[in-house]
């Protein structure tokens, strides 16, 4: 990861717009563990391109890894209503495993959730 972040900060330097550089980058620095700078550089993307799946897809991570649940469905949502969640099952190996467990449970139980919450107002 170190050289992987290394490289693609260069990279970032060399085009400040290039957005895949960019969240190698970010990438990177989560496998470092260093969440926040890999947040506020996923914060600069986003503000950029608000629309990036891939990047609200790390930034829902992050914020569920924080324990912001509220705001980890919110950018989750924002992914669902782009239509592109292609990006998450290859965002998915790029998690840590405990991360990725995170993400998992969380979507699941709120796909449960939303399913109960329809077939009452069904019913």
């Amino acid at each position: 990861a170190p050289g992987v972040y290394q490289l693609a900060s260069l990279l970032v330097e060399l085009d400040a717009s290039d957005e895949a550089s960019r969240i190698l980058c970010a990438d990177a620095l989560y496998q470092m563990g260093w969440v926040e700078e890999a947040h506020r550089l996923l914060l600069v993307a986003l503000s950029k391109n608000p629309q990036r799946s891939p990047i609200l897809a790390r930034l829902a991570l992050l914020q569920l890894k924080k324990g912001f649940l509220y705001d980890g469905n919110q950018l989750l949502k924002k992914v669902i209503k782009t239509g592109d969640t292609s990006c998450l099952l290859p965002i998915m190996d790029i998690f840590k495993d405990e991360d990725r467990k995170l993400m998992q449970t969380h979507c699941h139980f709120r796909a449960l959730s939303l399913l109960t919450n329809k077939q009452e107002d069904a019913g």
